[in-house]
């Protein structure tokens, strides 16, 4: 096991927590019983609902030791409780500006596993992300991007 910490927000690891808790509390519980019931049926060779049972009953226990390592290999950092300096850390949210088209983004600094760039929030591993953490507002930055270079202004730092 790695003795790597991986940072998570308060938001990320209530996320793993709740889905740890109905793995563990609803669908454990329900794929035992329709084990169960599908023993009963008889010859288990030719049983497609034991299979399936414990098929999906193998996913199950697969993600319940995946999020109990997520969440054990893991640092919550709750960025409201830190000081505000207007430095882009992991957790803030950041709003930037495009200085060639003046278009405005803003992007939440999150951990690999909480990464959804739909919902605005990034990976503190993402070229962006890696530009800004440690700047400040009203920093400029350049981001490589696969379509070029951007420049950005960093226009505000929030922890929210």
């Amino acid at each position: 096991m790695s003795m790597t910490k991986y940072p998570m927000t308060v938001q990320g690891a209530r996320a793993l927590e709740e889905e740890l808790t109905f793995l563990s509390k609803t669908e454990r519980p329900r794929l035992s019983q329709a084990i169960g019931e599908a023993r009963e049926l008889g010859d288990l060779k030719e049983n497609a609902e034991y299979h399936a049972a414990r098929e999906e009953q193998g996913m199950v226990e697969a993600r319940i030791r995946d999020i109990e390592g997520r969440l054990q290999n893991s640092v919550v950092i709750d960025v409201t409780t830190i000081a505000h300096t207007g430095k882009v850390i992991f957790g803030t949210t950041v709003d930037l500006e495009n200085t060639e088209t003046g278009d405005q983004v803003s992007y939440q600094i999150v951990g690999e596993d909480e990464a959804d760039i739909k919902k605005g929030k990034l990976s503190a591993s993402a070229p962006i992300a890696r530009a800004i953490i440690g700047k400040e507002e009203g920093d400029t930055v350049v981001v490589k991007t696969p379509s070029g270079t951007v420049e950005y202004e960093i226009v505000e730092v929030k922890h929210i």
